[in-house]
């Protein structure tokens, strides 16, 4: 299967997840739906790894360190701003992760040209304010003054995202395979869900609904996670970074339907600019001949 196709199918189950984390979240804490997410995962990649013979050894135990500590991050706040905001807004602010990388690449492109006279592209700064002007479009007309911390964690857990998605890549070029990746990445998620949940919540008893809309979660965020870890091994990162954007569609459709969420024209026109800017920033990175945003990551 291409990359792109990856990325495509990913971002629908990516999508029906985070509805089932907001339908979650009425009767458990952030920090139980990151845990069961992670327990539920983890068995998967055991099973996969058995079925394949392979193994989840790894000789790269720091490179998993940092991708499972920003991945959960993400994954954490994520949930928390699902919680929080209206299902589109909080789903638009972890998608902002491949803006988050152009910085990165801005950032990056300026550290090393200090003291040269090659300048950073200003291709690249429109693209960021293009994008960022989308998030102003799209959180002003749906968040009210007490969503403010929502929307502050959504933005930042796109940042740890695009910092994630760094790392996976890098993973992938070292020779990690997808299984064992997120595999890690699960146990982080059990880890850091059991000490929020005990020092920080309370754990809650299980009904029917309940426990199934957590086994979704995990299903589906794993499959999810397999597939985006495929394309970011063999795609080109801000590609995939941009075809992620289907996922505030879904999204978007998930809320008007199910949650009753708001319509406005303004917050369409900001999910327009934030996906024209990802796409002007895959076609900057397709000419792009140095500099290279992977390099970050090596």
């Amino acid at each position: 299967m291409s990359a792109p196709l990856l990325m495509i199918t990913a971002t629908l189950l990516f999508a029906t997840m985070s509805m089932c984390v907001k339908l979650a979240s009425e009767n458990y804490s952030i920090g139980e739906i990151v845990f069961y997410r992670g327990i539920v995962g983890a068995f998967m990649m055991v099973l996969l790894a058995w079925a394949h013979g392979g193994t989840l050894r790894t000789s790269l135990p720091a490179m998993h360190f940092w991708r499972s500590l920003t991945g959960v991050g993400s994954l954490g706040l994520w949930f928390y701003a699902i919680e929080k905001l209206p299902l589109a807004t909080a789903v638009t602010l972890n998608y902002m992760s491949p803006i988050w990388m152009v910085v990165l690449l801005i950032g990056g492109s300026a550290f090393r040209n200090t003291g040269n006279s090659e300048r950073v592209d200003a291709r690249l700064v429109c693209t960021v304010l293009i994008g960022f002007a989308g998030v102003i479009c799209v959180l002003e007309p749906t968040m009210e003054r007490d969503q403010l911390w929502g929307g502050l964690m959504g933005l930042l857990s796109g940042l740890l995202a695009a910092l994630a998605y760094l790392h996976v890549a890098a993973l992938g070029r070292a020779g990690e395979p997808e299984d064992r990746v997120v595999f890690y990445f699960s146990l982080g998620s059990i880890a850091a869900g059991a000490l929020a949940t005990t020092f920080i919540d309370e754990w809650h008893t299980h009904t029917l609904q309940g426990g199934a809309l957590l086994l979704a979660v995990g299903l589906l965020a794993t499959l999810a996670q397999l597939l985006l870890t495929r394309a970011y091994n063999i795609g080109r990162m801000l590609v995939n970074g941009s075809l992620q954007y289907l996922g505030i569609a879904w999204s978007y459709l998930y809320g008007i339907f199910l949650f009753d969420d708001p319509v406005t024209g303004i917050a369409l026109l900001g999910m327009g600019l934030i996906v024209l800017a990802g796409l002007a920033a895959t076609r900057l990175r397709e000419y792009r001949r140095a500099g290279d945003i992977n390099t970050m990551a090596e």
